[in-house]
């Protein structure tokens, strides 16, 4: 009997050990459990703080997109601007005509030439063409009047037009026959060759005579 009874006061003892052992795993347990809900208040903090850098990188963000429209704007009126400086016609975007121009009573022939542009752009043009008359007897060429030659900028489908004047041969002889018009637009160097539709033939001259001239763009008659 006294041996039953220390056996169920060993187990009484056991299990008040056990039963302490459990309640001080609860209390460590509760321990370490405590740091976490600190650890997810630091967490939530830093959620705050993220969303304030991602704020700020909207911000930068919404900055960035202003400053592309921005760019792109200004690249928009630079690029306006820079259309307003045409890049120079070329001798194949240009329609080149010629016609006889002389008025009844002019001392000397008139020829205008037109140069239109059909290059589907704007292009511009300064300066004096080149021309040259062929003849049966060599190449004449027209010496420039020495008049202003500002710049004349083309929108697609515009002519602008030039003079050429050259001395009537009057003298009831043959003279120097004229087979051809050849021009070459300003700063270019492909020429077109025209037809002459003014006065079949210059008088012989020593060169002390009339020259052939040309006026600057846009000049209309006698070359000037």
């Amino acid at each position: 009997m006294r041996v039953r009874k220390l056996t169920i006061a060993a187990m009484a003892l056991a299990a008040g050990l056990s039963l302490t052992a459990c309640q001080n795993d609860d209390a460590a347990a509760g321990q370490s459990t405590a740091p976490p809900a600190a650890s997810t208040a630091a967490s939530s903090d830093g959620g705050s703080g993220s969303a304030g850098s991602d704020s700020a990188e909207s911000s930068n963000g919404t900055g960035g997109t202003g400053g592309t429209e921005g760019t792109e704007g200004s690249g928009g009126t630079g690029g306006a601007g820079e259309d307003g400086k045409a890049a120079k016609c070329s001798t194949d975007e240009l329609e080149i005509t010629a016609a006889d121009a002389t008025v009844g009573g002019d001392t000397e022939g008139t020829v205008a030439v037109d140069l239109k542009n059909g290059g589907g752009r704007d292009c511009s043009l300064a300066g004096y063409a080149g021309v040259d008359l062929k003849t049966n007897s060599g190449t004449v060429s027209a010496e420039r009047t020495g008049d202003p030659a500002p710049r004349v900028v083309l929108k697609d489908g515009e002519t602008v037009t030039f003079g050429i004047t050259y001395p009537v041969n009057d003298s009831g002889g043959s003279g120097v026959r004229i087979t051809g018009l050849v021009v070459t637009p300003p700063d270019e160097t492909k020429s077109v060759t025209l037809d002459w539709p003014g006065g079949a033939s210059l008088p012989v001259t020593d060169g002390s005579g009339t020259p052939v001239r040309v006026g600057p763009l846009g000049s209309a008659g006698q070359g000037g």
